[in-house]
């Protein structure tokens, strides 16, 4: 058996696995929705923080405990964090029992930390208006209690069981049939395989390679600074937005020593010029405010 022969047979029989195992399916869609959750979480604390422009690094996880973790330092006030929590928690209903701790990253202390019960009606919260400092913090959320009736669950199961033949025999087609769309698309895949390289971004007419640092338009390669890469790249991911030239500078500059007030404006020329190529792609000055890469479709 060489190994394309085994790939395929392996593809189908984690189909057909997957296929009667539709319980794994459903806590995968649950564990995304507490992720998606928990990322809206961490973007409310930032909002707070009033930070809005760092990022929330993606949601690990360990058993029924879920860190959020930061991409810069923020402050908290005690009280707006567990009104954040208690919003977020009750508008997705992820948890009806959990903890929350706010840990220092560089120390692994718990800074700050809360319980909420709403089955028994007890929240333990303890120094409610307490303003903590600005540092590195991780929250870690911790589910005791999921949000989820056993029982209304088990009744489901029970009336499905009775469905008639018939419904059963359309719903066997049915699952057939993406069944046999699923092996096909897998199968594609194996012996059409499609390699992507992540740092090649589509700019319009370009194609603007992040690791060799160039834009490329109709085989010619056009070399960029490392500083006139940083920035095209900051403008591309908030492509169509403004982008205030205080951020620009301390993104892409940071604390590199003094820098002139044009220094934005000649790099922005810079590329500019790098980028005339194609009329459907530019960069607008938003006068007072910063630059915004417009790309027409």
């Amino acid at each position: 058996m060489n190994s394309k022969q085994f790939e395929i047979i392996y593809c189908f029989l984690s189909l057909f696995f997957l296929f009667n195992h539709a319980g794994f399916t459903q806590n995968s869609a649950k564990e995304k929705h507490i992720e998606v959750a928990l990322r809206m979480l961490g973007h409310e604390v930032l909002l707070h923080a009033k930070d809005s422009t760092s990022r929330v690094l993606p949601i690990t996880k360990e058993n029924n405990q879920y860190r959020i973790q930061f991409e810069s330092d923020f402050v908290f006030n005690s009280e707006d964090l567990v009104t954040t929590v208690k919003q977020v928690v009750d508008k997705t209903g992820i948890a009806s029992n959990y903890i929350v701790e706010v840990e220092n990253c560089k120390t692994s202390q718990i800074a700050y930390s809360f319980e909420v019960n709403y089955l028994e009606k007890e929240d333990i919260v303890p120094c409610h208006s307490r303003v903590q400092p600005k540092s590195c913090y991780n929250i870690v959320f911790t589910i005791v209690d999921e949000l989820v009736d056993n029982n209304k669950l088990a009744n489901k199961v029970s009336e499905s069981s009775k469905e008639t033949f018939g419904s059963g025999v359309y719903l066997g087609i049915f699952a057939l049939i993406v069944l046999v769309i699923l092996l096909i698309y897998f199968l594609r895949k194996i012996f059409n395989p499609k390699k992507t390289n992540p740092n090649l971004i589509s700019l319009g007419a370009y194609h603007f390679d992040k690791h060799n640092t160039e834009l490329v338009i109709n085989n010619q390669r056009i070399e960029l600074t490392s500083k006139e890469t940083d920035l095209l790249i900051l403008l591309y991911n908030s492509a169509n937005s403004t982008v205030e030239r205080d951020v620009i500078l301390n993104m892409v500059w940071g604390d590199e020593g003094d820098y002139i007030g044009r220094t934005v404006d000649v790099f922005i020329s810079k590329l500019r010029k790098k980028l005339e190529f194609d009329s459907k792609v530019k960069i607008v000055n938003v006068r007072g405010v910063g630059y915004k890469l417009v790309m027409d479709t």
